[in-house]
């Protein structure tokens, strides 16, 4: 244990590499519930980063296409450890699910549907369901401080929810009533809102990277620097580009989902539709129902959700036989859409850092951070009652957002997972494993 009156040890690549590797493994519940399980470990346990940094680094990701869970990682290892950290926090934290949906993908394509994994699936969606509620609670309990960024917050709920208004307008909304509440009223968004005030962020001590710690060297910008980095990310693409060239269906995959990775503002879900369009529609790679599946298991397995490019990557190569082997042809699609995805998130973070470290501590910078924080509370939340309507209402559609069923049991399940990371701190790990465990017991007495 860290002594709470001093900033911890620093902290060791090893060290750091454990973490990064564990969290890969147990990174569920999307974007809300990985980024609370950073910011749980990372903030309050080991103290590695203040409140004040954490929210600075994630209001930075939430502006950038692709998945802001995954960015947020690599931000912080990048801070702690330079491109080395960068690199190893971002490969560590989608490897796990990469292997692990590859594994499913072929199991799919040999065995068809399998009872034992559906049953976990069963237990772990209403668990999903507490860990994204629970992430808009502890971020909104930290970022909404007073009425104006309560407001924002309610804003952005009725727009995504009511209006269906895309989340990237959501985000230029609130930066506008950001840089204009900033000017206007400096007091409500000043200190990202109050929850990188010292008192917030020394709740349980100072941090190792705290409010006023300087940017390491390799932090500081330089135009040269940045010049290097964006010239050393497309010589790398180019290159796996021309890796590729040999197969027609690899080829597209890069070309498709690089442009996919940059199309990716307001996460996955916005995505998706373009994915199924060129997945499906127009290369087709996999069907519309294995689309489907692959989005299920997306859902309820370690990453970000954008890893259901694995999937598709996957089905796609043994579908196309890019390969005349099916397990090295899927593994080829899997690691060609993997890796194209998520290259410009390095691009992002590498190349922005600097400047977004140069930036802190400007009111006219961060005011608009401060809001989008605020309105992204109320994006976690609209999540929440997405999961909980497709997991209490799994027959539901558009045209009929009742149908079928009601789950009761998903319901207890979803509530008891909720109290017990609210109430009891139960570490989310814990409570997805037990509620996978009782979704498995569910299959066999259902």
């Amino acid at each position: 244990m860290t002594n709470p009156t001093s900033a911890p040890q620093p902290v060791t690549l090893g060290e750091a590499f454990a973490y990064w590797l564990k969290l890969g493994f147990i990174s569920f519940g999307g974007p809300a519930g990985q980024i609370s399980m950073m910011h749980q470990e990372l903030v309050e346990k080991r103290r590695w980063i203040s409140e004040h940094r954490f929210l600075h680094a994630l209001n930075f990701c939430m502006l950038l296409p692709g998945p802001e869970a995954i960015q947020l990682a690599i931000y912080i290892s990048w801070l702690m450890h330079g491109v080395r950290g960068a690199i190893m926090a971002g490969v560590l934290f989608f490897l796990p699910a990469f292997a692990l949906l590859s594994l499913l993908a072929g199991i799919y394509l040999a065995f068809g549907d399998l009872p034992v994994v559906q049953g976990v699936f069963w237990g772990i969606k209403p668990a999903v369901v507490a860990v994204v509620l629970f992430a808009a609670w502890r971020i909104g309990s930290r970022a909404l401080k007073n009425e104006v960024l309560i407001g924002i917050a309610a804003m952005a709920f009725a727009g995504i929810f009511f209006f269906k208004i895309d989340f990237p307008w959501i985000v230029l909304a609130a930066a506008l009533l950001g840089a204009l509440g900033g000017k206007l009223m400096p007091a409500k968004f000043k200190g990202g809102g109050g929850h990188g005030s010292s008192g917030a962020s020394h709740q349980n001590g100072p941090a190792l990277i705290d409010d006023d710690t300087p940017p390491p060297a390799h932090a500081k910008f330089s135009w040269g620097k940045l010049v290097f980095t964006v010239a050393a990310c497309v010589a790398i693409w180019g290159a796996a580009m021309l890796a590729v060239q040999g197969q027609t269906d690899l080829t597209r995959m890069g070309d498709f989902f690089t442009k996919a990775a940059f199309l990716t503002i307001g996460g996955a879900y916005a995505v998706l539709p373009y994915v199924y369009q060129g997945a499906v529609e127009h290369y087709g790679w996999l069907s519309g129902p294995q689309m489907m599946d692959g989005l299920a298991l997306g859902e309820t397995t370690p990453g970000p959700l954008i890893m259901v490019v694995t999937w598709v990557g996957y089905l796609g190569g043994v579908a196309k036989h890019v390969v005349d082997n099916p397990v090295a042809a899927g593994l080829a699609g899997a690691a060609a859409a993997t890796f194209f995805t998520f290259l410009p998130s390095f691009l992002f973070i590498l190349a922005g850092g600097p400047m977004i470290e140069a930036t802190r501590g400007e009111l006219k910078f961060t005011a608009p951070l401060t809001a989008i924080t605020a309105a992204v509370v109320g994006v976690i939340l609209n999540l929440a009652v997405f999961f909980a309507w497709h997991t209490f209402w799994p027959q539901a559609g558009e045209a009929a957002p009742f149908a079928g069923s009601f789950q009761w049991p998903a319901v207890i399940l979803a509530v008891a997972a909720f109290l017990a990371l609210w109430k009891y701190k139960i570490d989310i790990m814990k409570v997805i494993g037990g509620a996978a465990l009782l979704g498995l017991a569910h299959t066999f007495i259902a």
